[in-house]
């Protein structure tokens, strides 16, 4: 089951449409969006709203979001305020009471959506205005060392003889990218996804805690999660949801794929505003994401953390939300998670 890769080709013509789109926002940006509207400018300090707790995958991407926007000419301050809860429900919630005010932004992954599809949430994407895709990002599923649990093949064996044996923890809720991928596991091993026995978390900064002392059996997370504990010797990773090695710091990790277990899936994770921003609103920020991951730092940044590239502006990323929605629409339905 795989739902994000490609050939060599293939990479090369995501990499070329990837640049084009970056140059596309820009200029769209600068020169369409002033023909039309006045392009928006920020009078007061700007709100980055995390849909999870501190030290998880959706706060790291916060914080590096607000250090690089940081660096563009006539940004204000930039405050970053976790309100996690309702797999990021009360997070983008609270987004809404801001609505037509571009002050105001937040961290945006895969719950947006499975949310809604579970009915965890009414709150639709389309409630919300997408402001930008920003990366992909693949899952790893990890123990602490003194688990006897080495390799996928030793999970995927525990799993055939018992399936709930285990406890697997995640974060900040059912139905995202960690759930998808520890469905595709279960999937692997013959038994129904819903026989596992899942904790959830409400950040990725207390779920690994737990997992490294030992109250959750196996962490399912974010691969540039992992890294950094594998690299100190703190755990081992099992595999990884990627089709080939990453590079970088992950190039050491091995993928589910190259052991014999069919389990490729990377989430996205972007920006979502409230309702009602307005052309000239969307063109700053545009023109500041376009910005961003088009400076050295930014790449930089991303291989450290082991994120793929995927930009796209405020058009592009809703067209792709259109998209996301169904697709995910149907891997959860698959997996059995909903109807």
């Amino acid at each position: 089951m795989e739902y994000w890769g490609g050939g060599l080709i293939q990479t090369a013509f995501r990499m070329a449409a990837y640049f084009m789109q970056i140059a596309a926002s820009i200029f769209a940006a600068w020169v369409i969006f002033p023909a039309q509207a006045q392009i928006w400018k920020p009078s007061r300090n700007i709100e980055i709203t995390v849909s999870s707790g501190a030290g998880g995958a959706a706060d790291r991407e916060a914080r590096e979001l607000q250090k690089h926007l940081q660096l563009l000419p006539g940004m204000p301050a930039i405050t970053v305020n976790n309100r996690p809860g309702g797999g990021g429900a009360i997070a983008w919630s609270s987004l809404n009471q801001h609505q037509g005010d571009a002050h105001w932004i937040a961290t945006m992954n895969v719950a947006l959506l499975s949310n809604h599809i579970l009915g965890v949430s009414a709150l639709h994407y389309r409630d919300l205005t997408p402001l930008a895709m920003l990366i992909r990002e693949y899952i790893a599923v990890w123990t602490h060392l003194d688990s006897p649990i080495k390799s996928a093949r030793d999970l995927i064996m525990r799993l055939k003889a018992n399936p709930s044996a285990l406890s697997f923890g995640l974060s900040p809720g059912l139905g995202n990218q960690n759930h998808v991928v520890l469905g595709m596991l279960a999937k692997a091993a013959g038994i129904d996804p819903r026989l596992l026995k899942i904790i959830v978390y409400s950040g990725g900064g207390n779920g690994i805690t737990a997992a490294l002392g030992g109250h959750v059996d196996v962490w399912v997370g974010t691969l540039g999660g992992a890294i950094p504990l594998a690299q100190s010797g703190k755990v081992n990773v099992m595999g990884v949801s990627a089709r080939n090695r990453q590079p970088g710091r992950a190039a050491a990790l091995p993928t589910f794929r190259e052991q014999g277990f069919d389990a490729v899936y990377a989430a996205y994770r972007g920006v979502i505003g409230p309702a009602g921003l307005s052309a000239g609103q969307r063109a700053f920020w545009d023109a500041s994401f376009a910005n961003v991951v088009t400076s050295a730092a930014w790449k930089a940044t991303a291989l450290e953390h082991a994120w793929e590239p995927d930009y796209k502006n405020s058009t592009e990323a809703r067209k792709h939300l259109d998209i996301e929605y169904e697709n995910l629409r149907k891997i959860l339905t698959e997996l059995g998670v909903t109807k």
